[in-house]
């Protein structure tokens, strides 16, 4: 069934891949009119979240987020099928680094986290691996169906770009240590981990959550320098990626700074512009479950 799956739909993908930008922003504008307007895709989700960080804000301002939010997470769906035929010109043109001067700086002395957040469109990004000497790995979760997985693997290696499960980051870049080997490494840090894992929580939007700590803990470990990657949405289609040095020792840093930082990096790039977070996640499902330590 899974080979089903994949055979039946890669057509699709490749068609869609190939078409022009105005065409797939207009099949953008249709996708927007089916899953909010007709299915209300997550939209109670979207809305409950949109509740609980915005409570100064009216309805009517909610709702204006909350349809900006979808038309752009229809632009995303569109873009991330177009990565498979976009070319390097592509990317340089519609993705630009503004400050690239300064990892390059960083990566010549050490391996480096670079840590995004769900916003604006991180899939983009892996054009940043033709524009740094490191070798690029990327952390990701597994996908259930080998043959897409396969697919995405084969898409971001085209880039340079290797991916690393999850669960074997702290092995990979331990025996790349092992090795002396100078690396870099994209994490997308704001998920939400499972409570009975969760060893930090703290206050994201004015909520307090559980936050991973894994980069952290890596970093602190073998000295990485840590870096938060701001992506905006400059226009449709059309978006700059800008480096935000966290520190550029993490073995000199207390404990949670990193984790801390990113934290609020990313909240304050979800205030400016909050249509481009990615509001479907339940990312404060766990607010009732906060532990006494850290109430």
């Amino acid at each position: 069934m899974k080979l089903l799956a994949y055979l039946i739909t890669y057509p699709f993908i490749w068609i869609l891949s190939i078409l022009p930008f105005k065409v797939l922003y207009l099949l953008s504008d249709f996708l927007y009119f089916v899953l909010y307007r007709l299915i209300g895709y997550r939209k109670k989700v979207v809305r409950t979240n949109l509740e609980l960080v915005f409570p100064e804000k009216s309805d009517e301002e909610r709702k204006q987020i909350e349809k900006r939010f979808y038309a752009h997470l229809c632009d995303l769906f569109m873009e991330a099928i177009k990565s498979r035929a976009l070319t390097e010109a592509d990317l340089n043109r519609r993705y630009k680094l503004l400050n690239i001067e300064v990892l390059n700086r960083i990566e010549k002395d050490k391996s480096t986290f670079v840590l995004f957040a769900h916003y604006a469109n991180w899939e983009w990004s892996v054009t940043l691996n033709l524009n740094v000497t490191s070798e690029g790995f990327g952390v990701y979760q597994k996908l259930a169906n080998p043959y897409f997985d396969r697919f995405v693997r084969r898409t971001r290696a085209k880039w340079k770009l290797t991916l690393i499960e999850q669960q074997d980051t702290s092995k990979v870049i331990h025996e790349h240590a092992e090795k002396g080997m100078k690396a870099m490494y994209g994490l997308i840090s704001d998920q939400s981990p499972m409570v009975k894992k969760a060893r930090l929580w703290l206050p994201f939007m004015g909520i307090t959550v559980p936050v991973f700590t894994g980069a952290e803990g890596l970093a602190r470990k073998y000295d990485f320098a840590v870096v938060y990657a701001k992506a905006v949405k400059v226009k449709r289609g059309h978006y700059t990626l800008e480096f935000i040095p966290i520190t550029e020792s993490a073995g000199e840093t207390d404990p949670e700074y990193i984790t801390r930082r990113f934290i609020e990096l990313c909240e304050a790039q979800i205030k400016e512009s909050p249509e481009f977070y990615l509001w479907t996640h339940r990312r404060w499902k766990h607010r009732d479950n906060v532990p006494e330590e850290f109430k």
